[in-house]
């Protein structure tokens, strides 16, 4: 089987982790995105992998190359500007097979793809359209089916108490090649706005595949942090986590923790990371590679990126720290804050929650 990613697009809703670092490459628990997707269609069988880019691509192309060390092939497609969706796959339209999936690049989910696969080829569809419930179907488009699952309609964003189904547009796709010629070339095009009510309209077979599985948009920073603290706790599944003991402490290589600091709950700790006296980390935490956390300092229930200093007696809850940053002895980093990469918090400094710092700046 063969599948295209979708990873052109800018993040900007994560930003400022953005701005530096392209969104299928924010680490998660420790490992790229794009790494988790990697392993999880490996293990269902794909391994004919298709990424289509736009903002940021050299990143993603000189950190993994052709694949072959992940047991997958990687092709890679520019695209000169922003194409939409369905006119991203349009413009990879020669490197695809007669069938094959698509994924949007910000979701992680435990899908099984196979059982897609079937339920697609049983019904002799043109277009599958993974469906998910959610709590509260008014942030996003819902997807109408009849009883046997075929997709009568969809409706963008309606009012809570009007919405019909709770089941929203998953990001997951199976196409039939033949439909890529209802998608005008060189053309911005979308699978919600264009493609798909084009397919209904010429009565073409349209189904939804709906599932309970675990499914999250690492779209914001709110969701990215839910994702790692999901996988931490055991929800969802990847098979790249960083190896804990009964759910709690895992650290990596050369990594040291002082007698007298405190580790509790489901923590990941990278490689060459050291844990000063005193100092208390309380999980669901992340820390990548490289990590100072010096004497007295608390971390809670954040994800902290790469080569990252925590002063003394500093107290970090519920934030996100990016790479080659460093937190002054006493600050304060409350609920919410997102620091970028290369960012420096002067001593004592106070950041009010829901901050964002841009990367590369003093506070």
């Amino acid at each position: 089987m063969q599948a295209l990613l979708l990873v052109g697009g800018e993040g900007t809703r994560l930003r400022p982790l953005t701005c530096k670092t392209v969104k299928a490459m924010v680490p998660i628990l420790n490992r790229p995105f794009l790494e988790h997707l990697f392993s999880y269609l490996a293990r269902h069988g794909i391994d004919d992998i298709v990424l289509t880019l736009c903002y940021l691509p050299d990143s993603i192309e000189s950190y993994f190359g052709h694949g072959s060390s992940l047991g997958v092939r990687l092709t890679y497609v520019m695209e000169e500007s922003p194409l939409g969706t369905a006119g991203a796959v349009k413009n990879a339209e020669r490197y695809l097979e007669d069938r094959f999936f698509v994924f949007n690049g910000d979701i992680f989910t435990d899908l099984d793809l196979r059982a897609m696969m079937a339920f697609h080829r049983e019904r002799g569809a043109k277009a599958t359209i993974a469906l998910t419930p959610v709590e509260d179907p008014s942030a996003y488009g819902v997807v109408e089916t009849d009883s046997h699952g075929r997709v009568k309609r969809f409706v963008e964003k309606p009012k809570r108490e009007e919405a019909t189904t709770n089941l929203i547009n998953a990001g997951t796709y199976i196409l039939e090649r033949e439909v890529l010629r209802d998608v005008p070339p060189n053309t911005r095009f979308m699978f919600e706005h264009h493609l798909f009510p084009t397919l209904l309209q010429k009565d073409q077979l349209v189904y939804a595949y709906s599932s309970d599985a675990y499914w999250i948009d690492i779209g914001t920073p709110q969701k990215y942090c839910q994702l790692q603290y999901d996988l931490l706790q055991g929800k969802g599944r990847t098979s790249l986590c960083s190896p804990m003991v009964d759910g709690r402490a895992g650290f990596g290589a050369r990594s040291s923790l002082h007698p007298t600091a405190s580790v509790e709950g489901a923590v990941i700790v990278g490689d060459d990371c050291s844990i000063g006296p005193h100092a208390r980390i309380r999980g669901p935490v992340v820390m990548g590679n490289g990590c100072r956390v010096l004497a007295g300092a608390a971390i809670e229930k954040s994800v902290i990126w790469n080569n990252v200093v925590v002063g003394r007696n500093a107290w970090l809850e519920g934030c996100i720290v990016g790479s080659n940053s460093s937190i002054g002895e006493g600050c304060s980093v409350g609920q919410g804050v997102v620091i970028g990469e290369g960012v420096t918090v002067g001593d004592g400094i106070r950041l009010e929650p829901g901050r964002k710092v841009w990367p590369d700046t003093r506070v």
